[in-house]
């Protein structure tokens, strides 16, 4: 144990010790990663050191002993800084904010998912459950892509809102054309796991010059399939 009144240290205040070997009649000491300056603590063989009688540290990165150190004398640093994790989770704290990022590898327990519908909360749960047929999804990446079947205000299409802008009525909208303008395979990728029509309420679908879309196997296109085309 060190010889010299103890330190004590306050909640928000860590130390971290560096430990060095002199060389005959060295006074001068620089300390790997500096310090604070009136924030450090200096050790000769064991022994506290007075700060202003034995030594001066005035620069935060030069320690300088008032007299020489003998071969080997073992010189300690005990510097005090706050050299926690700022944002850092603390174990066992109820209520915690963490701003940024945060990276999990291997499984997060406990959370739960916040539902909202119209900015109103439905619920929170673990598991998101699509029930009904026709959604699809896809993963990209770390995202999954949800298409879910229907979803106007009339079942198809856009739904049109009430004047609130949120609120949808019993209509919805279909634009009369549409232009596929990039290459397009309709496969068990993106376009069902089994047969399955692929279909579209648009009346009118141009694809554009030197752009394929490819119709995979098991699978039947119908354009219009409503013949809104023929009102």
């Amino acid at each position: 144990m060190a010889i010299g009144r103890p330190i004590t240290l306050t909640d928000n205040v860590a130390s971290k010790i560096l430990s060095v070997t002199a060389t005959d009649g060295q006074t001068q000491f620089t300390v790997s990663g500096g310090y604070r300056i009136n924030a450090i603590a200096v050790y000769r063989n064991g022994v506290r050191l007075i700060d202003g009688s034995d030594f001066t540290a005035t620069d935060g990165s030069i320690v300088t002993l008032l007299s020489e150190a003998k071969l080997d004398d073992r010189l300690e640093f005990q510097i005090f800084d706050d050299f926690r994790v700022a944002d850092a989770i603390v174990s066992a704290k109820e209520n915690q904010t963490i701003y940024g990022d945060v990276a999990v590898i291997g499984t997060l327990s406990g959370a739960a998912i916040g539902i909202q519908s119209s900015g109103s909360l439905v619920g929170s749960g673990k598991t998101l459950n699509f029930i009904g047929a026709g959604n699809t999804f896809r993963t990209v990446g770390d995202t999954i892509e949800v298409s879910i079947a229907g979803g106007g205000g009339g079942g198809l299409g856009t739904a049109v809102k009430y004047a609130d802008g949120s609120t949808p009525t019993p209509f919805s909208w279909i634009p009369s054309t549409a232009t596929v303008d990039s290459n397009l395979t309709l496969d068990a990728d993106n376009a069902g796991m089994t047969t399955s029509y692929v279909v579209s309420v648009i009346p009118n679908i141009t694809v554009n010059s030197g752009v394929a879309v490819t119709v995979g196997s098991g699978k039947t296109m119908i354009i219009d399939v409503l013949q809104i085309g023929d009102l």
